[in-house]
């Protein structure tokens, strides 16, 4: 999975298209056509086996030996019986990029025990390293490029919005609404049901080579969701990235995949994973044409409040209506609007307040001039026009007047024509103008509130979050090792109670006092030393297991007894229950019994958290209300580790918990700030323990005490692969540098902004011009998010970090490398600060970094080095970089081959990239 070759699928220069042939239903020859009609100026052969002379004017050959050269780009519409065997002939005949177009319906099918076509097709590209994107694709569109090698109903306009897709019919769909609007593609790609070439691919290369301002993905499923993240995260770091997703309910799911323990709807790891990435999701076709009218013709909003402008009132409401249920604001205009407004005596309904009405016998003037004054209001973030067409004002002409004094308006403007006929003119005049307009109101609102999205998924995505408020030690996390290891020696997939509660406390989550027992007499003299009513709990392999009573609700009330009083009702309790387990669960070996005191919770709130595991997005946060509400009230979110304080909160701000905690607790923000704490905690515990698989906390109960874990079920699995690469704790170390101070080397963190700052303000001017090759004298927030922000598994950083005599830390050092998504070649840069030269900081990250590197398999490192940098070009001697002078670009390039090329397509990767 990389971009290898894929510059050969999106800049051929010679194109062979096999099966190509004059019948009026030939695939081949539709792709010729189109390849014809969208002025590809490179070489095209026709490739059929019948032996034409030529096809559409292109000379044809019988097959792959007598091409005339080797093609950048193999097209294959070819039955898909033969194609296996013709992937093994492209590749052998030295072409790197076969777009297969032909499909079937048994393409799974087993067939003389020779395995599935699609399974043959996979082992022919990998014996040659050809890359093939297919089967059943649409093939290709990059207008910039005149390259048009898909089976496209109609000619597609250049322009800056990417659509890269999984249906080659919606991609259709959505060439014919462009055309319609006038809205052009940088790339169109539909992947099919490819067996090579993924869509993270495909959106890596976008992401580095095309001009797209904005990228539209369209997905029916995800099969590695860290590469799926990691290139969407870097992909909307640059671009506005908006996705649609087929399958939401498990009727039109068919994947085939298990479900997801405690999660009763997939789709919602999909909600998290989008938010998390900086996506904005829509739900249904319209919704993906009416985001890329609004987000690809407006500028960013600065916030989310709206003003209508109507000549009715009636309208206006509809408009306010559909933006408060979708959890917008309407804005509240200042004194100067509001005076404005009465003044000019132009509101019909309500006089300086918003909605403004004009009336039915508002004329374009008037529309422009009130237009002017709302957009100019300071506590207004976009305008939305909403108008009815009439005798004094039809909407064409209103339309072209709001076109001609646009430059009149200070905010984003958006447009509802409401009619057919009439509405029609002023709608293709909106089109024509580059300003976005929509059929209803509340379609215009649905497009804002997308706008709005969009801010808050990528202010999640740049913010700089709060230390974090808890960090887990080498022997904490030994300790939760030891009891998991202890669990499989015994051929366990679950831990016990006591075990559960053991892994809680070590990372810092209350558990409610608890006393384990296994006989009558245990039992009995436990209960001595609790006071007051007390409940007992049967432990066996039938309920330690969360996520489990949905199920079978029976196993836990017949696994439970409360408000025990006495020490002999205890010991009978403990019989009973144990009879219970051997008649009705016969199957299920006693563990243990947990003994607690009676926890009534009347003051407090029953709260559900935990740890999940999603077949394809790995391990889940999961949070919401708790008890046996949590069936009925659906309340449940998950997001996807690893989290900070920031990212909790907003997990916790999504639940009905929030609303009622903030509506009815003495102290909200310290009740939702334990709540976040906590989640932090979990996120924590998943990433250490990789083979933790589920746990369940429920009830949780949040009084003004805090937060205390009342019962819980933890289980196990393989080890855990995270979308997200967790923080990695094993890669930190102490040392000690010369001066004696110790120093701990470690991977940066987003929490390290305030670090970062502090250390950039101790830079001399030199030493920043080193580093950044221009003076920067403050860093942005948007630069801290960018050194702070790490993915894990394409880039990383060291820092060197030292505590003060008063507790408090420095940053001395950082070094960060930046990898391709081929990880063939890094890039590093390094800095110390001026005051710490000569401790050996620099050798230190340097060598750390270098064994990081190399470790991880990377081929090339390099560092430009400004010419007068004289100490860092002495280091990198030392260190062994062969160092050259950049006649291009006037720097030193310092590299080191840390590992050697396995195959060819590295080898031919690392000699193309330029020095």
């Amino acid at each position: 999975m990389s971009t290898r070759f894929l510059h050969h699928f999106f800049e051929p220069r010679t194109v062979a298209v096999f099966g190509a042939s004059e019948k009026p239903n030939s695939l081949g020859g539709l792709v010729l056509r189109n390849l014809q009609e969208g002025g590809f100026k490179g070489e095209v052969w026709a490739v059929n086996l019948k032996g034409y002379d030529s096809v559409l004017g292109h000379v044809c050959v019988k097959s792959v030996s007598q091409l005339p050269e080797i093609p950048d780009l193999a097209v294959v519409c070819s039955p898909i019986e033969g194609v296996p065997k013709l992937i093994s002939q492209l590749g052998h005949f030295g072409i790197k990029a076969a777009l297969v177009l032909s499909g079937g319906a048994y393409l799974d099918r087993d067939s003389d025990n020779k395995g599935s076509i699609r399974t043959r097709m996979l082992s022919a590209a990998r014996e040659s390293g050809i890359r093939v994107l297919g089967p059943e694709c649409m093939g290709l569109i990059v207008p910039g490029k005149n390259l048009n090698a898909s089976y496209s109903s109609q000619p597609v306009k250049a322009g800056r919005v990417a659509y890269l897709g999984q249906s080659g019919m919606l991609a259709n769909a959505m060439i014919d609404w462009a055309a319609g609007r006038g809205v052009g593609f940088s790339h169109l790609v539909t992947v099919g049901d490819s067996v090579d070439v993924l869509l993270p691919d495909i959106i890596d290369y976008v992401n580095q080579f095309s001009p797209a301002k904005a990228i539209l993905l369209h997905l029916e499923r995800v099969n590695d969701a860290q590469h799926f993240m990691t290139a969407v995260r870097d992909a909307s770091r640059n671009r506005l990235v908006v996705a649609i997703k087929s399958g939401r309910t498990q009727e039109s799911d068919i994947s085939g995949m298990a479900p997801t323990p405690g999660i009763a709807n997939r789709d919602t790891v999909f909600d998290a994973a989008f938010s998390r990435a900086g996506v904005v999701r829509v739900n249904d076709s319209d919704e993906l044409f009416d985001a890329l009218e609004t987000l690809s013709r407006v500028k960013p909003l600065r916030g989310d409040r709206l003003a209508v402008v109507s000549n009715g009132l009636a309208p206006a409401m509809l408009a306010i209506d559909k933006l408060i249920s979708a959890g917008g604001k309407l804005a509240e205009f200042s004194i100067e609007t509001r005076d404005a407004l009465r003044e000019s005596n132009v509101d019909m309904s309500k006089p300086g307040e918003n909605p403004v009405d004009l009336g039915g016998n508002a004329t374009p003037e008037l529309f422009v001039d009130t237009l002017e004054v709302v957009a100019a209001d300071p506590n207004v973030d976009a305008v939305l026009v909403v108008h009815a067409p009439t005798r004094l004002a039809p909407s064409k002409v209103t339309a072209e007047a709001l076109i001609t004094h646009r430059k009149r308006f200070r905010r984003n403007l958006l447009t509802s024509w409401m009619g057919l006929q009439e509405a029609l003119k002023a709608r293709h005049e909106c089109n024509v103008a580059g300003i976005p307009t929509y059929i209803s109101p509340e379609k215009a609102v649905k497009a804002f509130m997308h706008m709005v999205d969009y801010q808050r998924v990528q202010a999640l995505l740049h913010e700089i979050p709060p230390s974090l408020p808890f960090s887990t030690s080498k022997e904490i996390r030994a300790r939760c090792r030891t009891l998991i290891e202890r669990a499989k020696e015994q051929d366990r997939q679950t831990l016990t109670h006591s075990e559960t509660a053991q892994v809680l406390a070590a990372y810092g989550i209350p558990v409610a006092t608890s006393h384990y027992v296994t006989t009558p007499e245990e039992g009995r003299s436990a209960a001595e030393q609790l006071p007051g009513p007390k409940a007992l709990k049967v432990v066996h392999a039938g309920n330690c297991r969360p996520y489990r009573y949905r199920k079978h609700p029976h196993k836990i009330s017949a696994g439970l007894l409360q408000d025990l009083e006495t020490p002999e009702q205890v010991a009978d309790a403990v019989r009973q229950l144990g009879d219970k387990v051997k008649e009705k669960f016969p199957e299920y070996e006693i563990r243990e019994y947990c003994l607690q005191p009676m926890q009534r919770g009347k003051h407090s709130m029953q709260i559900c958290a935990g740890i999940t595991r999603d077949p394809v997005f790995g391990p889940l946060i999961v949070f919401g209300i708790g008890g046996y509400k949590v069936n009925i009230l659906a309340d449940r979110q998950v997001a996807l580790p690893p989290l900070n304080m920031s990212l909790a909160a907003d997990m916790v701000g999504r639940t009905h918990a929030s609303s009622l905690i903030r509506e009815h607790s003495a102290d909200p923000q310290r009740d939702i700030e334990r709540l976040c704490q906590l989640l932090v905690k979990l996120s924590q515990m998943s990433s250490d323990l990789g083979e933790l698989r589920g746990l369940e906390l429920n009830p949780l109960l949040l009084n003004h005490d805090g937060i205390l874990a009342v019962d819980f079920a933890m289980d196990l699995g393989t080890p855990a692969r995270f979308a997200i690469m967790p923080y990695p704790e094993d890669l930190r170390e102490w040392v000690t540098l010369k001066n004696g101070w110790q120093v701990e080397a470690r991977p940066i963190r987003a929490e390290d902004a305030p670090l970062i700052t502090n250390f950039h303000r101790q830079l001399s001017e030199e030493s920043i011009r080193f580093r950044y090759f221009h003076n920067k004298s403050n860093l942005t927030q948007r630069d801290l998010s960018v050194l702070s922000h790490i993915n894990y598994d394409r880039q990383m950083a060291f820092i060197a970090e030292h505590q003060r005599d008063d507790g408090s830390k420095e940053m001395l050092g950082v070094v960060r490398v930046w990898n391709d998504p081929d990880n063939i070649r890094t890039e590093f840069s390094v800095i110390i600060r001026d005051d710490l030269q000569g401790l050996g900081i620099g050798s230190l990250l340097m060598k750390k970094m270098i064994d990081y590197c190399t470790s991880i398999g990377t081929l090339e490192m390099i560092g430009k080095i400004m010419v007068d940098n004289h100490p860092m070009r002495a280091l990198m001697k030392h260190l062994g970089f062969r160092c050259r002078y950049n006649m291009e670009e006037q720097v030193i390039d310092a590299v080191m081959r840390l590992n050697e090329p396995e195959s060819e397509w590295q080898r031919h990767r690392l000699e193309s990239l330029p020095d």
